[in-house]
Parts: C-alpha cells; sequence; structure tokens
C-alpha cells in the first residue's frame, strides 16, 4: 500500500500582485485591492469545506509603510471595511480572527475594530490568522528578546513566543504572481514548509486554486531533513 496523504492543516499565502492585474487592465492600483479583498473574502468562506485548520494571509508588511501614502490609506480603509463587513459572517461560520505582526502600531480606530473583531470570534474552531504590519525578522527578534528575558534562548523558547506560537505547524506556504521570494514573512515557520509558487496574480486566485494546492501538496513527499 502506498503512503497516507498529507492533509495540510495551516497554509499561508502571500498574496502579491493586486497592482499588476489593475495595471493589465489600465485600472487604478486600489481596484486591483479591491478585487483582492473580494478574493480574499471567497477564500476565507472556503476553509472549512478544505479541513484546514488556519490560514494565514499576509495583507500588510512592515515594509508596506515605503509605498505611496495614498495607497496605504486605500488599504486601511479596504481594512475598515472588511472587518466591518466581515465580522457577522466570521462569527456564523465559526472563524476565529487572530492578527500576526505589530498590529497595534496602526491607527487607533483600526485597532479599536480588531480588538473587537478578536474578541467576538475568540471561539472559533477555524483560525483565519491576517498579517498585519507583521515582518517576520522584526517578530523573531521579538521573541529572542522575550526568551532572553526569562534567561533561556533555545529553538523552544523562542517558538514559544512567536505570534503564532498557538497555531498549527506551517505545512504549505503559497506565493502568487510568479515571484519568488519570502519578502520577510514567516522565516521561522517556514523552515520545513512546502512551498508553492503560482503566477496567479491574486485578484484572479479561486478556491479551486487552492484545492489544487492542497491536493499537489498531499503527494509530496517531506523528510524534515530526514531520507
Amino acid at each position: 500500500m502506498g503512503a497516507e496523504p498529507n492533509r495540510a492543516r495551516h497554509v499561508a499565502i502571500i498574496m502579491d500582485g493586486n497592482g499588476r492585474w489593475a495595471k493589465k487592465r489600465a485600472l487604478p492600483r486600489a481596484m486591483g485591492h479591491k478585487r483582492g479583498v473580494e478574493a480574499v473574502r471567497k477564500l476565507v468562506r472556503s476553509v472549512e469545506e478544505m479541513g484546514l485548520d488556519c490560514l494565514t494571509l499576509y495583507a500588510f508588511s512592515s515594509e508596506n509603510w515605503k509605498r505611496p501614502e495614498e495607497e496605504v490609506d486605500d488599504l486601511m480603509n479596504l481594512m475598515r471595511k472588511f472587518i466591518k463587513s466581515d465580522l457577522p459572517e466570521f462569527i456564523a461560520n465559526d472563524v476565529r480572527l487572530k492578527i500576526i505582526g505589530d498590529w497595534q502600531g496602526l491607527a487607533p480606530d483600526i485597532v479599536a475594530m480588531l480588538e473587537d473583531a478578536l474578541e467576538q470570534t475568540s471561539g472559533g474552531s477555524h483560525t483565519l490568522a491576517v498579517a498585519l504590519n507583521y515582518g517576520s525578522q522584526q517578530e523573531i527578534a521579538r521573541a529572542a528578546a522575550k526568551a532572553a528575558a526569562i534567561g533561556e534562548v533555545n529553538e523552544r523558547t523562542i517558538a514559544a513566543h512567536l505570534d503564532t506560537n498557538d497555531m498549527p505547524p506551517l505545512d504549505l506556504l503559497i506565493r502568487t504572481s510568479g515571484e519568488v521570494r519570502l519578502s520577510n514573512f514567516l522565516l521561522w515557520q517556514a523552515a520545513y514548509a512546502e512551498m508553492l509558487f503560482v503566477d496567479t496574480l491574486w485578484p484572479d486566485f479561486t478556491p479551486d486554486h487552492l484545492r489544487q494546492a492542497l491536493d499537489d501538496f498531499a503527494n509530496r513527499e517531506r523528510r524534515y531533513g530526514g531520507r
């Protein structure tokens, strides 16, 4: 008998390509980001059906502040609208919202909205983790500093202080748009994760693309450094 297929519990996605999607259609970048949010919404609705315990999405990096102020404002306004419109659906669908990164450094009204959403969804059995104002190197540095403060710096204590400490190990990391790099995302967590880089621009990424990725993952041989 062949080996049992792998089951992915935790999938993370670098959602790349909103700007290029809009440029191909001679549309403003804001429209690409708006369509990207619609892709997020469809994907979140499919999490339970696909058997995932956790889906982590790279929404706004600590480096994204370097973008033009108008674009950053558009992204923040989209975030506000997304939280307001989708919170009731998260609750109804048993989704727990989790935020990773230095999200408390965002605008006070967004922080208040996020705190409320985190509280209202805390009992959900499927996790949607959103990386906001996130940088993996900064996360690791914070975790190492906390481990040093308790006088024990090793893999276990650093992992225990990462933003993802209460989430399953990362199984599969996907990046859309054809770019092949991690862009300071989940560097520690991705140590033995499988990776998949797809050409599809993020607004065009659908639950069917995720199903195909999970099928690909199911047939990979995971050795974790062994043979």
